[in-house]
């Protein structure tokens, strides 16, 4: 990282921010844009001269380190920003056995960037690669920079949609369900010491899990030291419309109850598949969800977004969960069973603060206790659990990106000690999502996302029949 003593115009880094340059939780988020017509590099980079994202002073920012190793953001002048340090041509087809198929060619270029060096602090933390054999450009920016929520806003900033290109991009609404709609203050009270018990039970779940309780070794367990292990990158596709038809078949169920479902239900075929000793039914595997903690539910406005002292403020505001998951045998079992047990689980989890706490806890580890010690909490429990899951809202239409329709969007992030983590976006009635795996612990992470399509599927099949009748 570039050292410099801070002068008055600098911006320290946020807490959150600091986490991920630590070298332990170094983290780069790639999004990869499908474009339907070929691209034009200097469309592309007139673009992005005149786009919200180069207004934002976080991507004209250096990051530097004053005399006492803290980080802070430097502006430097827009003239000075050089885009062709920034814009990364790639003009040839990726070297690969399947180099034909673009889709593959692309997922083999982003496992390798999940595991490259990451990027330079000689110029700020983002960077364009342009695949044209491909029609794919991959956005790289550094996690320190925003997380999800706040760069998705950005980016939807500089769309518009495909069949009014004076119209933003609609996002879903986002809404929760409420777990319990009755009211009255029994309700209420029963309600409050719900919150209280599932709290207590998941922050101490959650501590535990800081320090020494790990997850039983699977066929898909990383640990210390996987973060750098090679990585390969499938794709599991989903229609919106079979997820919606699902999440019918069980009262008050939410898309995120289907996708944790449909993940329980693929790893358990999985791991029919490749486990050799057979595994005790109903056994443990706990994932991470990174969940929003900004007041409006969703994605949110980036006028917002932009506010520093706004509760929807931009930067990492988002709280962690332990999401288990239970191995059962396929045989016998009811596709539906793997949703309801989900939805139970993570309604429990919704009426309790351990998102809230484990966001304080860490702003407070780090601001106190130093930055080394957070990242070593938070790579414990990556360490003790066994994969990282997320889902991001996209847009409900096409939309297109400097004139160039827009066919994907696809997310994921560089490597963790994790084995095994997935990324979900939705886009126009679509759901891409990306599964980075380490390939001498997960060898066919094609098959994997082939077992997460079948589940859906067959939830789907089952949901149908319960309507017929």
């Amino acid at each position: 990282m570039a050292s410099a003593a801070a002068d008055y115009s600098d911006e320290p880094l946020t807490p959150a921010g600091r986490l991920f340059v630590q070298p332990q939780m170094n983290q780069i988020i790639h999004c990869a844009v499908g474009f339907k017509n070929p691209i034009n590099i200097d469309s592309i980079k007139s673009h992005l001269k005149s786009s919200l994202l180069l207004s934002h002073p976080r991507f004209s920012s250096l990051m530097v380190r004053d005399s006492q190793g803290l980080e802070h953001w430097r502006k430097i002048p827009q003239v000075d920003l050089d885009l062709d340090r920034h814009v990364i041509v790639v003009p040839n087809p990726i070297i690969t056995a399947s180099h034909f198929d673009h889709d593959t060619a692309v997922n083999d270029y982003l496992a390798d960037l999940s595991t490259s060096s990451g990027l330079s602090a000689e110029k700020p933390m983002w960077e364009v690669h342009l695949l044209m054999a491909h029609n794919c450009a991959i956005f790289r920016i550094h996690h320190a920079l925003g997380d999800g929520v706040s760069l998705m806003s950005l980016f939807l900033a500089s769309c518009r949609g495909a069949e009014d290109e004076e119209k933003m991009p609609t996002l879903a609404s986002g809404k929760r369900n409420r777990v319990n709609g009755e009211k009255g203050w029994w309700a209420l009270l029963i309600g409050f010491v719900g919150m209280l018990w599932f709290s207590l039970i998941f922050v101490v779940e959650f501590v535990l899990r800081c320090l020494w309780v790990c997850d039983r070794k699977t066929e898909i367990s990383g640990g210390d030291g996987v973060e750098l292990w090679p990585r390969k990158l499938a794709t599991a596709r989903f229609r919106l419309q079979d997820m919606k038809l699902v999440k019918k078949a069980v009262p008050n169920a939410t898309i995120n109850d289907v996708l944790f479902g449909v993940i329980s239900s693929g790893l358990s075929r999985y791991l029919d598949h490749r486990t050799t000793n057979a595994l005790p039914e109903g056994l443990q595997i706990t994932g991470i969800a990174m969940v929003n903690l900004r007041e409006q539910p969703g994605l949110q406005e980036l006028s917002d977004l932009m506010k520093s002292n706004s509760g929807s403020s931009w930067g990492n505001k988002f709280g962690m969960l332990l999401l288990p998951i239970y191995y059962h045998k396929r045989s016998g079992t009811d596709p539906l069973a793997y949703l309801k047990i989900a939805k139970v689980m993570i309604d429990r989890k919704k009426r309790s603060l351990e998102a809230y706490f484990s966001y304080k806890i860490g702003y407070f580890v780090m601001t106190y206790l130093g930055a080394k010690l957070a990242a070593w909490l938070n790579y414990r429990i990556v360490c003790n659990t066994s994969f990282t899951i997320s889902n991001i809202l996209g847009p409900q239409e096409e939309i297109i990106l400097g004139g160039n329709p827009i066919t994907y969007l696809r997310v994921n992030s560089s490597s963790l000690p994790h084995a095994l983590t997935m990324h979900m976006i939705s886009y126009a009635e679509r759901a891409d999502m990306q599964i980075l795996v380490a390939k001498d612990i997960i060898p066919d992470p094609a098959f994997l996302a082939k077992c997460f399509e079948e589940a859906l599927l067959d939830m789907k099949e089952a949901a149908a029949a319960i309507n017929r009748t």
